[in-house]
């Protein structure tokens, strides 16, 4: 695989949790422009030879100190970027699950300097990726079903 992950040769794939405490989530902003203008949910690059499950709990307690466990899978995000050109500049497919909260408060760092448990109407008033509202409403559900 290439390092760079600009004008990959195939996409990347990511994974992600949408963890629940007490009916709120918790969503971050990345350091890294452009996507600092964004809240989103912790997680990462897929390891080769890691379970898309492993990899959402793992990037979970790397990125926020938080501790959850899998419910299920929420959806999927497809992020294309192509530069002026047209050629595809960034290609992502994030795996999202539902996760409930253990332990851990989240912890802002390096990658994920601000971050903080929302209800999902204060969410849904944030600047979010692009469709993650639907995520975070399918996860709630899941979450809530499961207790």
């Amino acid at each position: 695989m290439t390092s760079s992950r600009y004008y990959p040769e195939r996409p990347f794939i990511a994974a992600s949790c949408a963890v629940f405490r007490d009916g709120k989530v918790l969503l971050a902003a990345r350091a890294a422009p452009p996507n600092d203008a964004f809240y989103t949910l912790p997680g990462g690059m897929v390891e080769t030879g890691e379970k898309l499950e492993d990899a959402a709990l793992r990037e979970l307690r790397e990125e926020t100190g938080v501790h959850a466990e899998l419910v299920g899978f929420t959806d999927y995000a497809q992020v294309i970027a192509p530069d002026d050109s047209g050629k595809v500049r960034a290609h992502f497919v994030i795996v999202s699950f539902a996760g409930r909260w253990i332990s851990g408060e989240g912890e802002p760092g390096e990658e994920l300097p601000a971050m903080g448990w929302f209800s999902l109407a204060e969410a849904a008033a944030m600047t979010l990726t692009p469709g993650l509202l639907p995520i975070l409403k399918k996860g709630l559900a899941m979450v809530e079903a499961d207790a």
